[in-house]
């Protein structure tokens, strides 16, 4: 029997998360319509409208900060990283959560430790590796630490979502003459779109935001990732907020189309979780 809970519970919890959904909002809608304001309008009242929405803030931002190269190359870097992270993490934990040998305990614990291990600890020895490998100021030196730290939570989230799947998938599967393969990207793979859609975005929003590994790792102009070209931008134009808000706008545009595409599968994760517990 489920136990209903009291009245206050739902007062407390939505109005908690209201206000963290505010304390949220608040500053990004306070970008935005900064980023449509004169330096003027902005400094005589800037959390009031504007009373011409410029638009040329953003072509000029665009323009300044050299945001197209930077752009495609954030996008080309979190893409490729991301289905690589995703893929490897999948079938990682296809195989540690739907088979049993002697070394799947060590390399599970082993993918826990790696959620452990702080991030930018690893600078140095990254940078040490990349360098060995003559990978520095190239898309791999990216590429391959963004894969790496990753995989420990993808396969984390991953696992704990196949770990639940009924056993009688598989063995109806094998019955039709399936292999192990043709479990996973026809079976295993779709009913887990919830999980993998959480990862994705988790991925995704790390990737393209990521400063520190390309500030070190990347030297050339011509592979600099997004938040390099905004750092630039503001040594450039440090006067000039508006157009600073208009190229974090910018930035924040694929976030928020990438989420808006996965949001139904994030949803039905959450309430398969919810219904499940």
């Amino acid at each position: 029997m489920v136990r209903k809970k009291s009245p206050i519970y739902y007062v407390v919890a939505y109005t908690f998360l209201g206000l963290l959904t505010v304390f949220n909002i608040v500053p990004i809608f306070y970008m935005i319509v900064g980023s449509f304001k004169t330096e003027s309008e902005y400094a005589l009242s800037p959390f009031a409208m504007p009373e011409k929405f410029q638009f040329s803030n953003y072509t000029k931002a665009w323009e300044v900060a050299n945001m197209d190269v930077y752009f495609l190359n954030s996008i080309l870097i979190t893409i490729i990283s991301l289905i690589v992270t995703v893929l490897l993490g999948a079938l990682a934990a296809f195989f540690l959560a739907r088979f049993e040998f002697k070394l799947r305990g060590p390399i599970y614990a082993l993918f826990l430790l790696g959620m452990l291990v702080p991030i930018h600890a690893t600078l140095i020895p990254i940078f040490m590796i990349m360098k060995s490998l003559n990978f520095l100021d190239t898309y791999m030196s990216l590429i391959l630490p963004y894969t790496a730290f990753h995989l420990s939570l993808t396969v984390f989230i991953l696992e704990g979502f196949m770990r639940g799947f009924p056993r009688d998938l598989e063995e109806s599967a094998v019955v039709d003459g399936a292999g192990i393969y043709r479990i996973f990207w026809s079976i295993i793979l779709p009913i887990t779109k919830p999980a993998l859609a959480t990862v994705i975005i988790l991925n995704f929003i790390y990737n393209w935001n990521e400063y520190l590994f390309a500030l070190v790792l990347i030297s050339s102009e011509s592979i600099k990732t997004l938040p390099l070209g905004i750092a630039n931008f503001v040594g450039i134009e440090t006067a000039s907020l508006t157009l600073q808000m208009a190229a974090l706008t910018i930035a924040l545009v694929p976030i928020i189309i990438f989420y808006l595409i996965l949001q139904k599968q994030l949803v039905n994760g959450m309430v398969a979780g919810a219904v499940k517990g």
